[in-house]
């Protein structure tokens, strides 16, 4: 039975009713389903009977004793007919308890418990039945409540009804329950449990107990009973217990609680407010000589009410101080987590009580909580503060903690690392902003986010940018006295534009005083390589993905003026400057622009009709007046709008998209004329104008016989790209200019226009070079270089999108110098180093480059009998590749660094191109390029290389170098800082002084900081290009050498040329020249440290192996080659060894050891013969150089290298034993010393294959040697390893079944002592350390182990001296 809203128990007292027997909780495991009250019925009839009289209390009937005997009767089959009150019955199978146990490891001893299990109970029937037990059996049921919470805390033990209301012995029997449930090997527990069976286990409980909550204060057992004083008392125990599982599960059911007992108040409150409604209500009639009955009686239920509240406060207050105050900040943020989501859910049901100062800063401390769930649940609190109607009439109570906290949130909202949080937060804010509680900054702050990169956030910004637009167009409007709807629509598009100028403003302001505050260096990198992006991603804000863009997409579904593209157009068609308002009203014609000079109507406003002419007449209105940023904002979201409009056409109905299209076309074909000549001039706001055609339906030209208007915008775009020099507007004059001539049924006007353009590149090129014999040596003025640099660039990039080589060649039957003769002529002078024709040379270059580029395409459709074609490019190609040669690499040429660096790039891009190894097609045809294939000399290749080193050099010291002067900068800033208040007393001018030093200062950081960003693209590219040149075969592999040393980028060639190609020298001398390059910039002391080399190893190991689906191993190295590698490297670190310790050269010695660390990452593959190998080794390495290991930390990465080939050896071992088999230690390691020895006599390359090992002598046969004859042997060959055996061999470790995972078996691993042995000698710490876990006894082998069989141990013993 649902409890009524208002009333109070009016039954028998307990003394006065009838004692039942009690009786035990019966399961519903064996009927399937929970039996339901008799009296439900007469329950939903008495909810009902206070409700005829508004005013009148009505204290809610005690629910009458249950009557076995009805359950049988013939109603019975109606009651399944009904809606079950709390879970729905499920047509499932018969709940099993067993098996519950069985699956869960959980006792189901518990019927409470299984109830919960059981998806076919109904939990409210539970819950009345245990309240029956309650007041039968107070004990038995307290222990019944106990031992539910502890079956779901995963524990088994059970309390009996004395421990349960022995409050004294809590934490005893608490105490014994963890260290028993300890023992257990149970991982989970229901609350964190991944099993099926569990997944409702939480909502289930927390529903039981809620009802038996508000079922025991129907009952008045809420009050009569200690239900809730024990229930504390255990629950506030375990909260408190070590283990994690009693922690959050008491947590939980006493947050539950809280909840439910929230419930219970705020009835009680409501009883409280309608018995004062009554006793106000007496009192009047009282006053007035009307009956005061019933004054005494309402009296007596006030006071129980009172109460009653009172003692609910007080268990309220007992869970919150009890349990909620030290968990909230948990170890475990699920506990955490879980406070917080319930401070909220008492927020909403109980706003009274807890929405006041002191529970709300609990939410305001976890903002800065390090897990991102307990930041949500703390948003989510917050929101249920802010966004509901739960604070209407608390409002005042929340100024102290929103000013406090308000800081917070915003920087939450602008950097937090977890989306969701800050989607939440933005939430948080906008309805904080309703309240009018933000200050001017923090709104900037916040409207800055609808540039976010994130698209979440700028979505959810997008409520809070509307209010702000709103506020600002209703402010606008009362200050300019009230305006018209047309006005004010036109306000609200300038309302945007002030808006996104404000608040890009802010965010660059922000950013520069980041860089500012920015000192270390790891973050300045961090911040380049994003810089770097946006950099060579320059052009992408005219293609709506700029800043604007962001805004647009962000605000399309909340303002109209975003999406109305016409409304933005027509205001941008206007004239906003003061100067033509005042002409017009000295004119007498108010608004009436006047036409440019020189211009005739016909060809300036061709397009113009009456609708423009009436667009002109507007006067342009202070109200909503435009200043010059405001219309560059503006243009860029006209073209972000048209953009977002044409996309969201696409998909939508049957001719929807040809109609937007359309319509965008007419009205631009209206606007474009006069935003042309408007923007002509405007390097920055062109680049919009420019893009504006590519959006139109260019055949609505021929439809509506606009040939006219189509040959005047052909006009106005090749007058910009004629006349602006700017890459980046040449750039988009040609996209559009290519986006016209796709227009096939315009192809008569377009032809005409392109070959106009070429007609006028023609003439430039000519004029520029006229009356001038020697190009090659000739002087020319600044100017003369400006302009040629001009025209050659749009050459350029003509030939960049046009196949011109006709144009190129072309020289009128040999009347003229062809414009191939001009632009080399002019490349010659790239010899003479002239720093102010850097560019012009480097896009003549790129130019030529294009050129050969396009007659290799035209080999394609040229006969194989036509031969004077082929022989004209490869002429042609010659003459390019010297000039290239020269420049790039050559020693005769003054050539400056930029027009080196561009004749490097277009050196490999034409062998890339005309590579002879690449003739064929992929399906086995030949290339046209097949016929005139290219291949770099050896020369060439080895000074290419040269250059790429000279680049890395110059680029490192450029770094260093500007890293010195940052750090020189950041000092000279500090004093002055400290020397600022002395200067700004002595002047009063100080601080405007200051201010504009500091606004300098940000332009010069942001300067150099677009020179670096140039810098490291520029350095990129180069090397960027020499990888592809090397992945094409047009550079030998070896050569990646270089880079490798510094970067490790060509990895994917290295492993398919070793291991695909079976071509493993390739690697071994790429991998140790690189190594060998890295370790000297470490010892040199060029880097701090060995970082970059640890990292180098680790990417050529993974060339050793190729691993497909869930790393399995496909193909693998012969690992012979990797031994060559180590053995190599090992040799080369022994002389440097041997020099630096005899000329006790610490500082050197320690670096050169340091090389040992990405050694020992390359032993992955390595297997136990080859690790004997390595370690015979190293061990006469060490004894050719003299060169004695100390035990000192400096030599620790030696002796890591040496115990991860003896680990190789103690998992052979292993394996070994597990299968049985064995060898003669001693004679094998004899047998891989003998072996290096003759490599090292020979200098074989590769290792010999594996000889077969000498048969194990008898155990009964074997002799200990006795410590002098160790010595002995030791001083006549102290390079020569012996194998250690012990005679108590400890029990093998588990064998290791993939041999590609390293399994390092150290010695502190083993569970098993060494005996020792006497021995004269003194140990060293390492082989202490190694014989901590004495190796097993090897068993008989039949054959030679394979590879996969396991590692050899080797040990290196030392002379004594």
């Amino acid at each position: 039975m649902d409890p009524p809203q208002n009333g109070t128990p009016t039954g028998p007292r307990r003394s006065q009713r009838e004692r039942k027997k009690p009786q035990p909780l019966e399961t519903v495991a064996t009927t399937g389903k929970r039996k339901r009250a008799a009296t439900d019925d007469e329950g939903d009839d008495e909810e009902h009977s206070g409700e005829d009289n508004e005013e009148e209390y009505a204290a809610p009937k005690r629910k009458s004793p249950k009557k076995p005997a009805k359950k049988d009767t013939a109603k019975a089959p109606k009651a399944t007919t009904r809606k079950p009150r709390g879970r729905k019955l499920q047509d499932a199978a018969v709940f099993d308890p067993e098996q519950l146990a069985k699956d869960t490891k959980i006792n189901t001893d518990n019927p409470l418990y299984n109830a919960i299990m059981n998806p076919s109970a109904a939990l409210q029937g539970t819950a009345e039945d245990f309240l029956e037990s309650l007041e039968q059996n107070e004990g038995a049921a307290q222990a019944e409540l106990i031992n539910l919470i502890l079956r779901a805390c995963g524990c088994n033990d059970s309390v009996d009804a004395d421990k349960a209301l022995d409050t004294d012995g809590i934490q005893s029997a608490v105490d014994d329950l963890v260290d028993a449930l300890k023992l257990e090997s149970t991982p989970t527990y229901p609350l964190t449990s991944k099993n099926p069976m569990f997944k409702k286990f939480r909502t289930h409980l927390s529903e039981f107990l809620s009802r038996v909550i508000s079922s025991a204060a129907d009952l008045g057992l809420l009050y009569t009973t200690d239900l809730i004083p024990n229930l504390s008392a255990w629950v506030l125990t375990m909260s408190s217990a070590p283990l994690r599982s009693f922690r959050h599960t008491a947590t939980v059911v006493a947050l539950d609680v809280e909840a439910a007992l929230c419930d219970v108040t705020r009835n009680v409150e409501k009883e409280a407010e309608v018995l004062g409604r009554q006793r106000e209500g007496e009192k009047k009639r009282k006053a007035k000589g009307g009956a005061g009955a019933k004054d005494k009686e309402l009296q007596t239920k006030t006071k129980e009410v009172k109460e009653r509240s009172s003692k609910l406060n007080e268990y309220l207050k007992e869970f919150i101080d009890g349990v909620f105050i030290n968990r909230y900040r948990d170890l475990d943020p699920l506990i955490r987590t879980e406070c917080i989501n319930s401070l909220g859910t008492f927020f909403k049901k109980h706003p009274s009580h807890f929405l006041s100062t002191s529970y709300l800063r609990y939410v305001g401390w976890v903002l800065s909580d390090a897990d991102a769930h307990v930041r949500t649940a703390a948003v989510k609190a917050l929101q249920v503060v802010y966004m509901s109607s739960v604070s209407e009439h608390l409002l005042t109570s929340l100024n102290h903690f929103t000013e406090r906290f308000k800081p917070r949130l915003v920087e939450m909202a602008e950097a937090d690392v977890d989306v969701n949080v800050r989607v939440g937060v933005l939430n948080v804010l906008e309805a904080i902003e309703k309240t009018g509680m933000l200050g001017e900054e923090e709104r900037e702050r916040l409207g800055a986010l609808v540039f976010c990169s994130e698209p979440k956030v700028r979505k959810a910004v997008g409520g809070f940018v509307r209010g702000v637009w709103e506020e600002w167009v209703e402010e606008r409007d009362v200050e300019m006295g009230g305006k018209s709807k047309e006005d004010k629509d036109r306000m609200g598009v300038k309302g945007i534009a002030s808006l996104l100028v404000k608040w890009g403003k802010a965010l660059d302001e922000a950013a520069g005083e980041e860089d500012d505050e920015e000192q270390d260096s790891e973050q300045k990198k961090a911040k380049a390589k994003t810089e770097i992006a946006s950099l060579a991603a320059e052009r992408s804000k005219t293609h709506g993905d700029g800043r604007t863009a962001l805004a647009t997409e962000a605000l399309w579904d909340e303002l109209e003026p975003v999406r109305d593209w016409s409304g933005i157009l027509d205001v941008l068609l206007l004239d906003h400057s003061a100067s033509a308002e005042s002409q017009a009203a000295a004119t007498g014609k108010k608004g009436k622009k006047a036409r440019p000079k020189g211009k005739s109507r016909s060809a300036a406003t061709t397009a113009v009709d009456d609708e423009e002419e009436d667009t002109e007449s507007v006067s342009v209105d202070e109200s909503w007046r435009l200043e010059e940023v405001e219309e560059a904002v503006l243009l860029e979201l006209l073209v972000s709008s048209i953009i977002k409009t044409k996309k969201d056409s696409i998909g939508g109905k049957k001719g929807e998209e040809d109609a937007i299209a359309n319509d965008i076309t007419r009205a631009l074909m209206k606007g474009l004329p006069r935003l042309f000549v408007k923007y002509q001039t405007d390097e920055n706001r062109i680049k919009d104008v420019l893009i504006l055609p590519t959006f139109m339906n260019l055949d609505l030209y021929l439809e509506m016989r606009a040939i006219s208007d189509y040959t005047a915008l052909w006009d106005d775009i090749l007058k910009q790209f004629l006349t602006h020099s700017s890459p980046s507007i040449l750039a988009l004059s040609m996209s559009t200019i290519i986006y016209l001539l796709s227009a096939t049924s315009l192809s008569n006007s377009n032809s005409p226009k392109i070959l106009e353009l070429e007609d006028e590149l023609s003439s430039a090129l000519r004029d520029a070079l006229a009356e001038r014999d020697e190009i090659e040596i000739s002087t020319f003025t600044e100017d003369e270089v400006l302009a040629l640099s001009s025209t050659c660039t749009r050459i350029r990039i003509l030939a960049g999108t046009r196949d011109i080589t006709a144009w190129m060649e072309e020289n009128e039957g040999g009347k003229q110098s062809s414009a191939w003769e001009l632009i080399t002529a002019i490349a010659e002078r790239g010899r003479l180093g002239y720093q102010d024709e850097e560019v012009m040379i480097e896009q003549v270059l790129h130019l030529l480059t294009l050129h050969i580029i396009w007659k290799s395409r035209g080999l394609a459709s040229v006969s194989e009998e036509d031969t004077q074609y082929r022989e004209t490019l490869e002429a042609q190609r010659s003459t390019l590749l010297e000039k290239l040669i020269e420049f790039a690499v050559g020693t005769q040429s003054n050539t400056v660094e930029g027009v080196k660096r561009s004749a490097f790039k277009n050196l490999l891009n034409l062998h890339v191109l005309f590579s002879a190894n690449q003739t064929t097609a992929a399906d086995g045809t030949p290339l046209p390029t097949a016929a005139v294939a290219l291949s770099m000399d050896d020369e060439t290749q080895y000074r290419c290389a040269g250059y790429i080193q000279a680049e890395i050099e110059r680029y490192t010291e450029l770094i260093a170098d500007s890293d010195d002067e940052d750090k020189e900068n950041a000092t000279s800033a500090d004093d002055s800082d400290s020397e600022a208040p002395t200067r700004n007393k002595a002047n009063n001018k100080g601080k405007k002084t200051a201010k504009a030093n500091k606004l300098n200062k940000k332009a010069q950081v942001k300067e150099d900081s677009r020179v670096r960003l140039e810098q490291e693209y520029a350095f990129i590219d180069v090397i960027t290009t020499f990888l592809r040149a090397i992945r094409a075969g047009a550079l030998q592999v070896r050569h990646g050498a270089v880079i490798l040393a510094h970067y490790g980028l060509i990895i994917d060639v290295l492993r398919e040329e070793s291991i695909m190609n079976e071509e493993g020298d390739i690697i071994v001398l790429v991998a140790t020249q690189a190594l060998q390059e890295a370790f000297t910039l470490v010892i040199d002391g060029v880097v701090d440290d060995e970082e970059n080399a640890i990292h180098l190893a680790k990417q050529l190991a993974t060339c050793f192996v190729i691993r497909g689906a869930q790393l399995t191993v496909i193909r693998r190295l012969d690992v012979n080659f990797v031994v060559q590698i180590h053995s190599t490297l090992l040799s080369w670190l022994g002389k440097r060894l041997a020099s630096y310790n005899a000329d006790k050269n610490k500082n050197a010695l320690k670096r050169t050891l340091s090389c040992f660390r990405p050694l020992t990452q390359m032993l992955a593959v390595v297997q136990d013969r080859e690790a004997l190998k390595i370690k015979a080794h190293v061990d006469q390495v060490l004894a050719q150089g003299k060169v004695e290991v100390a035990t000192t930390v400096v030599w620790e990465p030696l002796r890591a290298y040496e115990r991860k080939l003896m680990s190789k050896d103690k998992e052979h071992k292993g394996e070994r034993k597990g299968k049985g088999a064995a060898t003669d230690d001693e004679s094998e390691v004899e047998r891989m010393v003998e072996m290096s020895h003759d490599e090292s006599e020979a200098e074989a390359p590769a290792a010999p294959a594996p000889a077969r090992p000498r048969p194990r002598r008898a155990a009964s046969n074997r002799t200990r040697r006795t410590p002098a004859q160790t010595e002995d042997e030791g001083g006549d060959e102290p390079a020569t390893p012996k194998a250690h055996t012990d005679q108590t061999p400890p029990e093998a470790p588990p064998a290791n079944n993939d041999p590609d995972l390293e399994v390092d078996v150290g010695p502190q691993e083993s569970s098993h002592e060494a005996t020792p042995t006497s021995s004269r000698k003194r140990r060293r710490p390492e082989e202490e350390e190694a014989n901590d876990t004495p190796d097993p006894v090897p068993e008989p082998l039949d054959e030679p182990p394979t590879p996969e069989a396991g590692y050899l141990q080797v040990r290196r013993k030392r002379a004594r001296h």
